[in-house]
């Protein structure tokens, strides 16, 4: 055979190993690309300022979740208007499970009520519920000077002069608000709203006497219940608080029998996160909530530890805006 054959069979036979070396990288890409879930750090996004309760609970809970899923998970505080600017950043997130939303009721289910222009989200379609990590009461409380000694007597003062005693909140339309509303319309009371800015602003008032009445966290209020700076008239769970035992429960009154409000605390993906992401997520939330360190750490800010996932977590916000709605209706809540 000539020697320019001999060459160009060679050529030949080099080009097609070559060209098989490169259909086997090129077949194999994707599989040396995928990663098992988590391979990098996840976002958690806390719609509301660093220091407040939101953000508390949720340091409390990512460290060990970290652990769990071997990998960091940060905290990102992106607060504003309500709650709503971090929860829409979330919403918009890519769906892969590497960002997350630490969330509570007031953004995903009361400002789309009293805000609706404002809010660029839908709370069930934008949003894959996760779990719950647990719930935690507020608390009605009132200035050291109110005439009455228990809820019996306040409802019974507030009936007697309708429309004198107000009451303070966070603002209009938040949380905080509608569980006020909802206490007034179950009780049959007639008392003015006060809207502030923040919680702490509200407590200082109370304290002082400036303003009569007021819901807030537990969390919050506690110290100044303790130290006597003001009087707590009941807590909106259905049992007392580990925390505050010697504080009734407002269902324990008969105006308020079976009265049961408790701020849920919990995390949502973006919609269209995979199953198997999914899955691991619930698994390691349920095994970070089953921590005793976790446990004791949320107990001490009036934090009971609730897991509930996929869609019982759903149900449960669908109910939850079934009965804001009602309230905020009725009381013709709209936020300014």
């Amino acid at each position: 055979m000539p020697r320019s054959s001999l060459l160009h069979s060679s050529s030949r036979r080099s080009f097609a190993a070559a060209l098989g070396a490169s259909l086997a990288l090129g077949l194999g890409a994707p599989a040396a690309m995928a990663q098992p879930y988590p391979g990098k750090p996840i976002t958690l996004i806390v719609p509301f300022a660093a220091g407040g309760g939101v953000d508390a609970t949720a340091r409390l809970v990512n460290t060990k979740l970290g652990e769990v899923l071997k990998q960091s998970v940060v905290i990102e505080n992106v607060a504003g208007a309500a709650g709503t600017i971090g929860t829409q950043k979330a919403a918009r997130a890519s769906a892969d499970g590497y960002t997350l939303l630490f969330a509570v009721a007031s953004p995903l289910n009361v400002a789309p009520l009293v805000a609706p222009s404002a809010v660029r989200y839908d709370t069930f379609k934008d949003f894959t519920p996760i779990a719950t990590v647990g719930v935690s009461p507020f608390v009605l409380i009132g200035r050291s000077g109110l005439p009455a000694a228990d809820m019996a007597e306040l409802v019974r003062l507030v009936k007697k002069e309708p429309g004198k005693l107000n009451f303070g909140t966070d603002g209009v339309g938040t949380s905080l608000h509608v569980t006020a509303e909802l206490i007034k319309q179950r009780a049959g009371l007639d008392m003015v709203h006060v809207p502030y800015k923040s919680g702490p602003q509200v407590l200082t008032d109370v304290a002082g006497g400036q303003v009569d009445l007021a819901v807030l966290p537990l969390s919050l209020a506690q110290p100044f219940i303790k130290d006597g700076k003001v009087k707590a008239f009941g807590v909106t769970s259905k049992q007392r608080a580990a925390i505050a035992p010697q504080v009734p429960a407002l269902a324990e009154t008969a105006a308020l029998k079976d009265f049961e409000v408790d701020s849920w605390l919990g995390i949502l993906a973006p919609a269209g996160v995979p199953a198997s992401v999914v899955q691991q997520l619930t698994q390691a939330v349920e095994a970070t909530m089953k921590d005793p360190e976790v446990v004791r750490k949320l107990g001490d800010i009036a934090v009971r530890p609730v897991v509930m996932t996929g869609k019982a977590f759903g149900d449960y916000l669908a109910q939850e805006r079934r009965t804001t709605q009602d309230v905020v209706t009725k009381a013709n809540i709209k936020a300014e």
